[in-house]
């Protein structure tokens, strides 16, 4: 018996129609006359559509499977299709080669953003605008700082980054960069807490222990109340 493995045959072009829908593409390359090659792939597409049907009322559907058919001929198929058919150079065309940043942040922490906007804002006309975007950059700067170095840092630090990032053209001043309130939201550690928890567990066991300590001598005096009676039992 002479066995037909998979890997003996063909390779197919689009394995997810599988070996009978290829076999199927074959078979209308041996069709001659135009208008039953163009008939007999009419009934191919629908067969395909059949392996999909949730997808046949997308728009493009139909577009796809006669693309694929055509896929599957190998670019040699020829029928009155009513889609432009798909040449081989439009399928092997080669991606754009994208470009990555290859500038250097100056200071990271900020992120590359920050010194961008203060270069922008350097050439800004409006005074108003310019001093209201530097007082929240200003605060942004303070925010990342003290996520990036867990704690805050002084004044003079934004002042002299904020002129050195916008070329020394913004200059803040020191007393309005001091009023400025961050919105940052520390997180407490869990030292207080826990020495809290400490010292409620503290007097907890305080408590405790002076009932057990009364209990004990409740119960001393009851045993001695009991001997007591028991000794001037005159029943004995």
């Amino acid at each position: 018996m002479r066995k037909n493995y998979n890997y003996k045959r063909r390779k197919l072009l689009l394995p997810e129609y599988g070996r009978h829908i290829q076999e199927m593409v074959d078979s209308l390359m041996e069709i001659e006359d135009r208008r039953e090659r163009t008939r007999q792939a009419k009934a191919v597409i629908a067969v395909m559509g059949n392996l999909n049907p949730l997808l046949r009322d997308t728009a493009d559907f139909t577009h796809k499977l006669w693309d694929h058919l055509i896929i599957m001929s190998d670019f040699q198929l020829d029928v009155d299709s009513p889609y432009p058919l798909p040449s081989r150079q439009d399928l092997t065309v080669s991606p754009r080669k994208l470009q990555y940043p290859q500038s250097a942040i100056q200071h990271k922490h900020y992120g590359k953003y920050v010194g961008r906007m203060l270069r922008k804002l350097s050439s800004n006309p409006n005074a108003a605008a310019v001093s209201s975007a530097v007082d929240n950059i200003a605060r942004y700067m303070r925010t990342k700082s003290y996520e990036y170095n867990m704690e805050h840092p002084n004044n003079e630090v934004i002042i002299k980054d904020i002129r050195r990032m916008s070329g020394n053209a913004i200059v803040l001043d020191e007393v309005a960069l001091g009023n400025l309130k961050s919105e940052y939201k520390q997180h407490f550690s869990s030292r207080p807490q826990g020495g809290k928890n400490r010292k409620n567990g503290q007097k907890n066991n305080q408590k405790n222990g002076r009932q057990n300590l009364q209990g004990q001598q409740y119960g001393q005096h009851g045993r001695r109340q009991q001997k007591n009676v028991i000794k001037h039992n005159p029943t004995r």
